[in-house]
């Protein structure tokens, strides 16, 4: 793909955010995709940031489904993801994967597939040290540290209702996730 093509993608993906509102645009294998949002998928992303804001350290902070350019292919708008503060308050458009140290997605029917599969990939060749999946469908968050060019080699899932623990660079978060919504269509 070219320059020119990127140039392309990403201007269509500018103009979508804009035309469809309740949807998620971003560009994966050099394709726009667009997932329509449920509340269960905000309200995930709610509970992890609260859980998670209390434990960051002084000098980090948030950033949510802004675009982080990886390669010709993919412009990712993770969830929620962790960068230093300092870059959060140049508030950017889109920002490096190399300064991510934590990215999170929720997952919702139409990213399957990108969430456990392509992201797990291009996240750990990027040498993003932790991603998290919280999966309202199956009840369960995974984890993933340990990042190379072959993907991650540590993963754990715990279900929902258990605690997510995370050892990172920034110290160790736990996150409970007893209170996390459950699809209507998961069966206990």
């Amino acid at each position: 793909m070219t320059v020119s093509e990127i140039d392309r993608l990403h201007s269509q993906l500018s103009r979508l955010e804009d035309m469809f509102p309740g949807y998620r645009s971003e560009i994966v294998e050099g394709a726009l995709m667009m997932s329509p949002v449920k509340p269960h998928h905000n309200e995930t992303i709610w509970e992890v940031r609260d859980a998670l804001k209390p434990q960051l350290p002084d000098g980090w902070g948030f950033i949510s489904d802004v675009a982080i350019p990886f390669d010709e292919s993919n412009e990712f708008c993770p969830d929620l993801a962790v960068i230093p503060k300092g870059e959060v308050r140049k508030n950017l458009s889109a920002y490096s994967p190399e300064l991510l140290e934590l990215a999170v997605e929720v997952v919702s029917p139409s990213s399957v597939r990108n969430d456990y599969e392509v992201k797990v990939r291009a996240y750990a060749a990027r040498g993003i040290p932790h991603y998290l999946i919280f999966d309202p469908y199956k009840a369960h968050c995974m984890t993933f540290w340990n990042p190379g060019p072959e993907g991650y080699l540590g993963r754990d899932v715990i279900a929902y209702g258990g605690k997510a623990v995370v050892d990172t660079g920034l110290g160790r978060f736990t996150i409970d996730t007893s209170g996390f919504p459950v699809d209507p269509s998961v069966t206990p």
